[in-house]
């Protein structure tokens, strides 16, 4: 078991493809962070394989903000201490559909919940093809491939440094940014295959490279597209930037805590 680095930041995205949430602590459960991407809104344009709305047919998904409308209820299971306390450890049961009400304010400033049909009309402005948009809600984070993933500063950094210019790593809308001890960027990559203690509990097996899509591209305060930056990871990284997990011991993490390797 060796010290490889430290969290540097942790992310949730209550809304697919809508803005994301820095936190200071997150519950990291089988099925991914607690309350990230558990809402989405369905396409009747996108494939059935992947039936989403996301901000690559509709930039300015990303300039919606979503927020928990009970944001303490919305941290960890509600039942946490009760299922830790039972003998070996029961699976946490989430909170119910009202408790994880999300508002989201637009860019114009207004505030509405995920729910009001004058939301869905505004998402659907401009897209391609006028589809029909459905709200879709579900206990298990509606990621794209894997429960978790997770990204170092130092990749990011050195793809600033490819490009010649800096690099928000927000473009990569990981859930968890590690802060390694390795100078350089992309070392991620050796901890395919391998598992990951984050923090005094959480156990994460490394599954695989992170292959990247257009979203990349895209700003994540603007939704400007810098079609660049997909470009060079193409091209000196074939296509990949960070790594996907999955859960292997449920628990909390914090910012700050310490990122070993096991085997």
């Amino acid at each position: 078991m060796s010290n490889i680095g430290k969290v540097d930041s942790l992310w949730r995205y209550p809304i697919k493809s809508m803005c994301g949430e820095k936190l200071e602590e997150v519950f990291v459960g089988f099925s991914g962070i607690y309350g990230d991407r558990i809402f989405a809104f369905r396409s009747s344009a996108s494939p059935k394989g992947f039936p989403y709305l996301t901000a690559r047919e509709q930039r300015k998904l990303l300039r919606y903000r979503p927020r928990f409308r009970y944001p303490d209820k919305a941290a960890r299971p509600i039942n946490l201490a009760e299922a830790d306390s039972i003998a070996p450890g029961l699976n946490p049961v989430s909170a119910d559909t009202p408790d994880l009400m999300v508002d989201v304010e637009a860019p114009t400033g207004e505030t509405l919940a995920i729910d009001d049909p004058a939301l869905l009309r505004m998402l659907g402005e401009g897209v391609r093809g006028a589809p029909e948009l459905t709200l879709v809600r579900s206990d298990r984070a509606m990621t794209d491939c894997r429960p978790v993933s997770l990204l170092s500063v130092q990749s990011a950094r050195q793809l600033g440094e490819e490009l010649g210019t800096s690099v928000d790593p927000r473009r990569f809308r990981a859930n968890i940014y590690v802060d390694l001890n390795a100078a350089s960027g992309f070392a991620e990559d050796g901890f395919v295959g391998r598992s990951m203690r984050i923090g005094a509990k959480v156990v994460i097996a490394i599954l695989e490279r992170d292959p990247r899509c257009a979203m990349i591209t895209l700003d994540p305060d603007t939704g400007e597209s810098k079609p660049e930056f997909l470009r060079q990871v193409a091209q000196a990284h074939n296509g990949m930037a960070g790594v996907y997990g999955a859960v292997l011991v449920e628990g909390r993490l914090r910012k700050g805590d310490a990122v070993e390797l096991l085997d």
